[in-house]
């Protein structure tokens, strides 16, 4: 067992709490070993080499920005156009503000389907596999259930804090409990941009702006 740990961050790091924020804005992953040991890693886990460690968390989930290279608001706008009936559907349901969900969306994947990021987040709304699957998810490229498994999850983050916007939008990117245990926003880079994104673009839809 002990010469199968993941490769780990500086050896400072593992000094840091559960909950430090990752260095230079990158993905902090964390795990947990059966003796409760906590490692942290800098590296995306896969293979046997994990099969026995315990994952807890990452930090400061980047969105999938490989599927906005290139792109223009023509583009964008007809990307949009495509899951406008599902979004609706669904912000209405679960009674979540419908141009908030599309600037999510924008910034998570401007709007594509096939969207995967870095850390293995996928779909228009970058669910992580083991979130979509608590959610019922069971492809998260098909726009329909992506959006209803987004949007529900988000819905969840803004009952747990209260209409809070911003505390809702940073735990849709980061995890609930990191921004309960710093009490706002984490100090995470990517979620600090990630809010600060979100928020802009959905005051410009709010303004009769479109993708």
């Amino acid at each position: 067992m002990r010469g199968r740990r993941p490769a780990l961050l500086l050896g400072a790091l593992l000094a840091l709490p559960p909950l430090a924020p990752a260095l230079a804005g990158e993905v902090t992953y964390k795990y947990r070993e059966d003796d409760g040991t906590v490692w942290f890693t800098d590296r995306k886990p896969s293979g046997a080499r994990f099969d026995e460690f315990e994952f807890l968390g990452y930090h400061g989930r980047p969105p999938a920005t490989s599927s906005c290279r290139g792109m223009t608001p023509e583009r964008m706008a007809r990307r949009a156009r495509r899951v406008a009936v599902p979004l609706e559907r669904h912000a209405s349901r679960f009674e979540v503000d419908q141009q908030l969900v599309r600037a999510m969306m924008s910034v998570e994947s401007c709007f594509d389907r096939y969207a995967v990021s870095r850390v293995g987040a996928r779909g228009l709304m970058q669910l992580m596999p083991a979130t979509a699957a608590e959610l019922g998810v069971q492809d998260s490229f098909d726009p329909d259930e992506n959006i209803r498994g987004g949007v529900e999850y988000f819905s969840r983050m803004m009952e747990r804090f209260d209409g809070d916007i911003t505390r809702a939008v940073a735990a849709y990117n980061a995890g609930p409990e990191a921004v309960e245990h710093y009490g706002g926003v984490p100090p995470y880079e990517e979620t600090k941009t990630y809010v600060r994104r979100v928020l802009e673009r959905w005051h410009q839809y709010r303004n009769g702006d479109r993708p």
